[in-house]
């Protein structure tokens, strides 16, 4: 019997509970135990995967909590918190013979797996601690590491203009894969830029799953993006076979920011501080002249599709627009606070809760803010050049 779950798989660590940093431009609130809280109480998920746990003083967090009983790992992979469950992951910084430098998420099944992940990765990276550190592997490097030690590899954020595979480093997989480690791979992380629509405009991903996921650097932007996957249980070995469309187990939608709501949508001249909405290959800047422009990821993929036309494959799931809470119009955190109080979690007020119960909260026009921004209506300022768009009304 298959159920529906959400899932937010890419939320960041700010600093363990000894004090120590770990995601230096992370919120030093985002803790372990703070994430299980916000994730299972507020926000109402499913599964997270929480991409820091390979930072040993993590570890020794994840550690205490599974010996007061306050956690358990489960048999098929993952660590049950309540209805919560939680996959351990790591964040890694590849560089490329080509000076491109790409993100990596590494997914485990068990804390002894991250363990071994980490011991190895702390031979090739200065500080372990730290998230997100360069360990001077090239991609296939660090793909065969995470393969040995029991984990899955997926690109992060793959068309963003820094560290991302497309954005930064590569035109296509053949560039550093071969065939049979690209097989290897199960899914993409789009990023806050992108979409599925964007997405397929390279027909190198037909045959990936897309996940869609928050990148959370603090707590009130755990689930800005999430999945809803379908699985007969919630663990490691489920999710997998989601990623990788098995055996009826699948993400049957992606929710996530419309893609000019991204800092990296448009391309942006630095010299003139001004957006570019241009077709074709930019070198200068049309509005100044200047060379200062950072591409944005609509320009990138125009740039490096083969057609110039997308086209998604039948199994490919909705991508929803959807606007999280906190950045619609009109609400503040004491808003939030009456929302969650009467409706209990932002999933349910997403998903689930109706147009007239909301307007007995918040009035006729936050609620009619809310539906709209559900429902990707809401009128949007396009982001660009590391300045994220906005949400008009």
């Amino acid at each position: 019997m298959f159920s529906e779950y959400f899932a937010d798989l890419h939320i960041h660590i700010g600093a363990a509970s000894s004090g120590n940093p770990v995601k230096i431009t992370a919120s030093r609130s985002l803790t372990f135990a703070n994430i299980l809280k916000e994730s299972a109480e507020n926000k109402g998920l499913d599964i997270i995967g929480i991409i820091d746990c390979a930072s040993p003083p993590v570890i020794a967090d994840i550690e205490k909590l599974l010996a007061e009983g306050l956690m358990e790992e489960l048999t098929d992979g993952g660590i049950k918190y309540g209805n919560l469950t939680v996959i351990l992951g790591a964040e890694i910084e590849s560089r490329e013979s080509n000076g491109g430098q790409s993100h990596y998420l590494a997914y485990f099944p068990f804390l002894r797996n991250i363990k071994d992940f980490s011991e190895i990765m702390s031979e090739y990276i200065k500080n372990i601690t730290l998230s997100s550190q360069s360990t001077g592997l090239n991609a296939s490097q660090l793909l065969q590491i995470i393969d040995s030690t029991g984990g899955v590899c997926i690109p992060a954020h793959v068309f963003t203009p820094y560290k991302s595979f497309y954005g930064r480093s590569f035109s296509s997989y053949q560039e550093v894969f071969n065939t049979q480690e690209w097989e290897m791979i199960p899914a993409i992380e789009l990023g806050l830029s992108a979409d599925t629509y964007l997405a397929d405009y390279l027909p190198e991903l037909r045959d990936k799953t897309f996940i869609s996921n928050s990148d959370a650097h603090s707590l009130p932007k755990i689930a800005r993006e999430y999945n809803k996957i379908r699985l007969k249980e919630l663990s490691f070995k489920e999710l997998i076979l989601a990623l990788k469309n098995s055996k009826g187990r699948k993400v049957l939608a992606n929710y996530g920011l419309d893609p000019r709501l991204g800092k990296y949508h448009h391309s942006y001249c630095e010299d003139c501080q001004q957006g570019i909405d241009e077709k074709g290959f930019i070198l200068k800047c049309p509005l100044c002249g200047g060379d200062k422009v950072i591409k944005g990821v609509k320009d990138r993929i125009m740039e490096i599709s083969v057609k110039g036309v997308t086209d998604s494959p039948a199994f490919r799931p909705a991508y929803i627009h959807q606007i999280p809470l906190l950045d619609i119009p009109g609400i503040g955190p004491r808003t939030m606070e009456k929302l969650l109080i009467k409706f209990t979690t932002e999933m349910d007020i997403l998903h689930k809760v109706s147009f007239e119960d909301l307007r007995l909260v918040v009035g006729d026009k936050i609620a009619s803010s809310i539906v709209r921004a559900r429902s990707g209506a809401a009128r949007i300022k396009t982001g660009g050049g590391g300045f994220y768009g906005k949400v008009m009304g």
